[in-house]
């Protein structure tokens, strides 16, 4: 079996190619160049083409053909209106921006995604409402009226905030970061019990397998993916402290004032949960984790301990700007503990509504219920 993947050397790339190698496919990769990792085997042929644009994609692909394709980067729109010249099948991935609600919390009433989020769930309607997320909406929409039209058997999945090594987005990066900075407190939104689905490299890779296993199965459909298992924030920092053998103490902040737990959240700037609901592909494909999460995030660390990321002038200016806001906000914080503590307030207590008589026969019980 002859399959084409656009991208291959992100995250999830290695763990899809030796999946595919494992199964006796034919593997060549299409992306750029500029980002070479040495976890694709020599086997794995390489095509150098900017999978943004029609010409030259169809440049580096001349007259050639494939069984599967899958499209992990690039410009999934202008992909899906050709794939069908090249091949009959097309999976592809996406991500979460589309859903209406996940940059805008109060598009929806009441305010906030669903939770758990379905795939059948609202969009974004517009460019104006959220230009990014509008135009991930239309590439999905372009993938599934490709599969409509018979050009070729289309599977979508859309990836969750992913985790592991070769991360361009390292979220984790900065807590590991700030407890070798010797850092023992972090600020997070809303006592960091926001839940941000997420997905261990290797597990999502493991889904997109699935998905080539069971073509007949996934073809047409649409799936949420995600680790099994779901960590809040708050779990998360302490669980990256754990597998350092440290311990770091978590500070509340208003969502809006928490600027500096947002290179953790790419971006986000309130505390909304973004968990999706994976049952269609647990139940429709078997999906279940490769790697359990605990030691996923002991791997990703350990990883990030032997490859920290290069930090440019910039992103170090950046990352001493959030130490210095985060000690302001900590200050803060603990001014509001010692004001809370000097209140006198009533200590209630929990009362059952139902009767718990002590004797036999009794009309009331001891609090008159």
């Amino acid at each position: 079996m002859r399959t084409l993947l656009i991208g291959g050397t992100g995250p999830t790339g290695p763990f899809i190619i030796k999946g595919l190698l494992d199964r006796g496919h034919k593997v060549a990769i299409l992306n750029r160049g500029s980002h070479e990792t040495d976890q694709i085997p020599d086997v794995v042929e390489r095509i150098v083409g900017d999978p943004h644009f029609e010409e030259t994609l169809r440049a580096s692909l001349l007259s050639r053909t494939f069984d599967l394709i899958i499209a992990s980067y690039g410009r999934l729109r202008m992909i899906a209106e050709i794939a069908g010249d090249y091949s009959d099948r097309l999976i592809s991935i996406g991500g979460s921006p589309g859903y209406r609600g996940m940059q805008y919390p109060n598009a929806l009433f009441p305010s906030g995604l669903r939770v758990a989020l379905p795939e059948n769930a609202q969009q974004v309607t517009s460019e104006e409402e959220f230009r990014f997320g509008y135009l991930i909406k239309v590439s999905e929409d372009a993938v599934m009226e490709g599969h409509k039209a018979g050009r070729y058997k289309a599977t979508h999945l859309r990836y969750p905030m992913i985790y592991g090594p070769r991360q361009p987005i390292p979220c984790e990066w900065w807590v590991v970061k700030r407890l070798l900075d010797k850092r023992n407190s972090i600020v997070l939104p809303d006592s960091g019990l926001t839940i941000i689905t997420r997905g261990y490299a290797e597990n999502m890779a493991e889904a997109i397998l699935l998905a080539v296993d069971q073509g007949e199965r996934a073809s047409g459909k649409i799936y949420n993916c995600g680790d099994d298992h779901q960590l809040t924030m708050a779990q998360w920092v302490q669980v990256i402290a754990e597998s350092m053998n440290l311990q770091m103490e978590i500070i509340s902040s208003p969502a809006k004032y928490a600027t500096p737990s947002r290179d953790m959240m790419i971006g986000s700037n309130h505390s909304n949960h973004l968990y999706y609901d994976t049952y269609a592909i647990r139940s429709d494909l078997g999906y279940k984790d490769k790697v359990p999460v605990l030691e996923a995030i002991k791997r990703t660390v350990e990883w990030y301990l032997s490859n920290p990321p290069i930090l440019n002038k910039a992103t170090k200016s950046d990352l001493a700007r959030h130490y210095e806001d985060e000690d302001k906000l900590i200050k803060i914080n603990a001014e509001l503990i010692q004001k809370y503590e000097n209140l006198s307030l009533a200590d209630v207590k929990f009362k059952h509504a139902y009767a718990h008589p002590k004797k036999p026969g009794e009309k009331k019980d001891h609090l008159g219920r």
